[in-house]
């Protein structure tokens, strides 16, 4: 019997990955292409470019031409400056950049700084903390209510402030897990951040202004003083951004219903900066680096945001400035050198976006 074949077709032999597959009689003085140096299984997924032409070195100078100057090049070095609120009613200040930043003093609403915050598109999680200038009530209010809601954040105080904190006010004594020690004269970093508190004269415990330096960019808080100090004299003369009390008008406190411990009080060495000892230091201190100036805390009963603008502004200008501007970002004001704003008593500010040229 016959031995039966089993069919078995022809098989079309194909090349293995590693084989060559260009033309072997190509002439020597050509370069396969693209597409006969690959193997079929790839070839559709590959761009035949032109062949390369010959290039010509540019000379040096075409060169220099060409090159990119990268110096100049990078984000914006700016800051955004926002108030809460300033006066006897609450303080609360926030300034940041675009990684994030911090609050100065804690005596507004949790929920309106929050909001305040969100509808300027800055997310409460870039709050790295909160700088106390000293403990009065109307700067450490919520400063538990925000650090319990947000355990991400530092209290930054000295030691002696905290402690006064715990003796004027009913506040859990849970505060100083959030506590970051500071002291005054030796600096410190919240974020991208250096800060300096330095002495100021107030009837407060351990009171503090602030001295802070991002890059180029320096800005001085002193809040809450009754004089001029040589320490804050010494921190304001340095910044281009001002952030100093402006409380009342002599003749109005003079003439007013306060009684008159509460007077004493206000005009003593460590009480309250007017209207005219707050412009006459500005007068001082200006220089042509100075763009901002803040006035705040001012007195709802013994001052208005008029009569204080009125008498700085004159300071400025006698001093010097070119042009004091509103700081609204009109054409008008951006052409003045110097920026000045009453901070409002309860609303919250518009965003200053604060510049180095």
């Amino acid at each position: 019997m016959a031995k039966k074949i089993k069919y078995s077709p022809a098989r079309k032999k194909t090349s293995g990955l590693f084989d060559l597959t260009g033309d072997l009689f190509a002439m020597p003085d050509r370069e396969p292409s693209v597409l006969e140096q690959v193997h079929p299984s790839i070839a559709d997924f590959v761009v035949n470019a032109p062949e390369p032409k010959d290039t010509v070195e540019p000379s040096d100078d075409r060169r220099s031409a060409l090159e990119l100057d990268v110096d100049g090049v990078g984000e914006i070095d700016s800051l955004v400056f926002m108030s809460f609120g300033s006066g006897s009613s609450g303080n609360c200040a926030y300034l940041g950049d675009r990684d994030g930043g911090f609050l100065i003093d804690a005596g507004v609403d949790a929920d309106k700084v929050k909001d305040g915050l969100k509808a300027n598109g800055i997310g409460f999680d870039k709050v790295k903390g909160i700088c106390l200038t000293h403990d009065h009530g109307d700067h450490v209010r919520y400063a538990y209510a925000l650090v319990r809601k947000h355990p991400h954040l530092g209290l930054y105080c000295t030691p002696k402030a905290l402690g006064g904190l715990l003796r004027r006010h009913n506040i859990s004594r849970r505060i100083k897990d959030y506590h970051r020690p500071i002291y005054k004269e030796f600096p410190f970093s919240i974020g991208n951040f250096e800060l300096t508190a330095f002495e100021v004269s107030h009837d407060g415990t351990d009171n503090a202004g602030y001295f802070i330096t991002h890059g180029n960019h320096r800005f001085a808080v002193a809040t809450d003083l009754g004089c001029i100090t040589p320490r804050v004299d010494y921190y304001m003369r340095q910044a281009q951004y001002v952030m100093l009390e402006s409380n009342y008008d002599a003749v109005m406190l003079r003439n007013g219903a306060y009684p008159m411990h509460l007077k004493a009080r206000i005009a003593a060495a460590n009480g309250h900066l007017d209207n005219a000892d707050a412009a006459r230091f500005l007068s001082e201190i200006y220089a042509p680096h100075l763009r901002n100036v803040f006035l705040c805390h001012l007195s709802q009963d013994n001052n208005t945001p008029d009569m204080a603008l009125d008498a700085a502004r004159v300071a400025l200008m006698g001093a010097g400035a070119a042009g004091v501007g509103d700081g609204s970002g009109s054409i008008e004001a951006r052409g003045c050198a110097v920026q000045l704003v009453a901070l409002p008593r309860f609303d919250v500010s518009q965003v200053y976006v604060l510049r180095c040229d």
